[in-house]
Formats: C-alpha cells, sequence, structure tokens
C-alpha cells in the first residue's frame, strides 16, 4: 500500500479502526472519518504510534448528514488528489427510530445512503488513480427479505434487537452490488466485506441497552464470555483491509466476501433485480441534493 491513499469512515472505533491501522501498518497515507474531533484526533495519534506511519490523519465529519458529506468530500479533494481506497464502515444502532436532518432514517442514512453518497462524490478521485477501490462493509446477519415497501423503517421498527440493523446491511448489499454494475469498466471496483461478530463498542452495548433487566444480573458472566461470543477486532477487519489492499482481488468487482476473505454468492433478496432498482432510486432521491449532475451515475439499462 505505499504510496496509495485511503479513507476510511467511522474509524475512530472498532472494526474501522483496526481497518484503518491494518493499512497503515502496510504503508498507505490513511484519512480516518470520525464525528468527535477530539477522538478523531487521538485515534489517528495512536494509529501512527502504533504503526510508525506518520501519514494518519483525521477529519471530523456527520457522515449521516448530506451537508456533512459534501464538507468531508470538500477537505478530501483539498487534502488528497487521488483516492485509491473508500472503505464506508461506518454503523449505527439504536432503541427507536430516529431521523436525520435530511429526514431519513437514522439507520438507512448511515449504513446506506451514506455509502451511496460519499462514493458518488468521491468517484473522481478514485477514478484519477487508475484503479479506486470501494469496499462497503455490511454487518449483523444480513441477507434476509428486503421490505421494499418499507425501507426507512416507516412501518416496522425493531431496534437494539438488530432486526432494522439486519435490513439496512442487506440493503446495503442491494445498493453495493447495482453500484458494481454501474461503475464496471471504469477501474473502479465496488465490493462488500462481512466482518462477522466483532467485539466493538456496539456489540458491547447492546445487552445492556436492549435488555436492562435481564442483562444486569448477568453482565459478569457474559463479560467473561464476550472473547468467545465475539471475534479479535483485527480479525473481524481482516476482510475489509484484504478487498482495500489484496493483489488477488485487483480488478474484481461486485464481490461479497465473509469474515475468512472467502468468496460468498450474493443472497437472493440482494439479487432481484426489481430490488436493486427500487433501492438505487431511492438512494438517487435522497442525495439529490448532494450530487450535482456532473458527478452522478446511473443504474445501467435493462
Amino acid at each position: 500500500m505505499q504510496g496509495k491513499t485511503a479513507l476510511v469512515t467511522g474509524s475512530t472505533a472498532g472494526i474501522g479502526k483496526e481497518t484503518a491501522r491494518e493499512l497503515a501498518r502496510l504503508g498507505a497515507r490513511v484519512v480516518l472519518v470520525g464525528r468527535d474531533p477530539g477522538r478523531a484526533r487521538a485515534a489517528a495519534a495512536e494509529l501512527a504510534r502504533d504503526t510508525g506511519n506518520e501519514q494518519v490523519e483525521a477529519v471530523t465529519a456527520d457522515v449521516t448528514r448530506q451537508d456533512g458529506l459534501l464538507r468531508l468530500a470538500a477537505r478530501v479533494r483539498e487534502r488528497c488528489g487521488t483516492l485509491d481506497v473508500l472503505v464506508n464502515n461506518v454503523g449505527v444502532n439504536g432503541p427507536r427510530r430516529t431521523l436525520t436532518p435530511d429526514g431519513v432514517e437514522t439507520m438507512f442514512a448511515a449504513h446506506v445512503l451514506t455509502p451511496f453518497t460519499l462514493t458518488h462524490l468521491l468517484l473522481p478521485l478514485l477514478r484519477e488513480g487508475g484503479g479506486g477501490r470501494v469496499v462497503n462493509v455490511t454487518g449483523g446477519i444480513p441477507g434476509g427479505p428486503i421490505a421494499l415497501d418499507d425501507l426507512q423503517a416507516e412501518r416496522r421498527f425493531l431496534g437494539w434487537t438488530f432486526t432494522q440493523y439486519n435490513h439496512t446491511k442487506t440493503i446495503l448489499m442491494a445498493m453495493s452490488a447495482r453500484f458494481a454494475e454501474v461503475l464496471r469498466g471504469s477501474g473502479v471496483t465496488v465490493n462488500v466485506a462481512y466482518p462477522g461478530h466483532g467485539h466493538t463498542p456496539m456489540n458491547r452495548a447492546m445487552p445492556i441497552r436492549a435488555f436492562p433487566y435481564v442483562y444486569r444480573p448477568i453482565a459478569p458472566v457474559v463479560k467473561l464470555m464476550a472473547p468467545l461470543l465475539f471475534a479479535d477486532l483485527a480479525k473481524s477487519a481482516r476482510s475489509s483491509v484484504w478487498l482495500a489492499s489484496s493483489p488477488e482481488v485487483a480488478g474484481v468487482t461486485g464481490a461479497y466476501v465473509d469474515r475468512r476473505c472467502r468468496r460468498r454468492p450474493w443472497p437472493a433478496s440482494v439479487l432481484d433485480e426489481h430490488a436493486r432498482d427500487r433501492v438505487w432510486a431511492l438512494c438517487e432521491r435522497l442525495s439529490a441534493g448532494a450530487l450535482p449532475p456532473d458527478q452522478s451515475v446511473t443504474s445501467p439499462s435493462r
């Protein structure tokens, strides 16, 4: 990764931070993206110190907001002449349905609309290098049905139990598969990494927030068992790092790989062309204010 630049969203903690750490260890210039300035700077300093790579820097942005994505893209364009890797890793979960300032359901915004919009905004930089890689990170238990009449959980929302989390991560896969089709032949690849269940802050917090009265009495036991229940973060980041850096996948696009870096078939719901069309159309509509006409790409004609 010497001489290459990588941007990783949601990289001040968890799998995103470990992905950034390994890319820095491989010699890449790494741009961390976080919402809290102090945490972002601290993470960048930690990774630079641990890897001996001084080319680790932090950018602050709320990537669930369209104006935040526009500012982030502008800063990246100012700092980087080209971009070789974009890892869309940011993830959120919560007990209640909430909306971003743009009026988008928060999990849909973070997991689907953010990768869609940011990839569009940074396409000129990804194309500049002649072989940019986009890695979208799924998670939870993806692959179930896609509720096309309820993509933003207006009818049914179940938080903390990962129902909406899983749903939006499956929608992300459908959007990613379509994006790979759209960009085929452009030199920019789009692939999806599944990290497994990592010992992330989100996973550690979920039981107490979802089932506080049940969890509290057994909390000490759960903490002892956590290493058995959740994967080490470095292992969880392995698939993202592999898709971002390995010569084995140079030029490969439209792939879905598991936590052991093995290529897996897309779930049936993701292969549904109608579902891909509906997801893509919604993303185009919701991101219309952030994407100038000359930076948008269209779904391939059928």
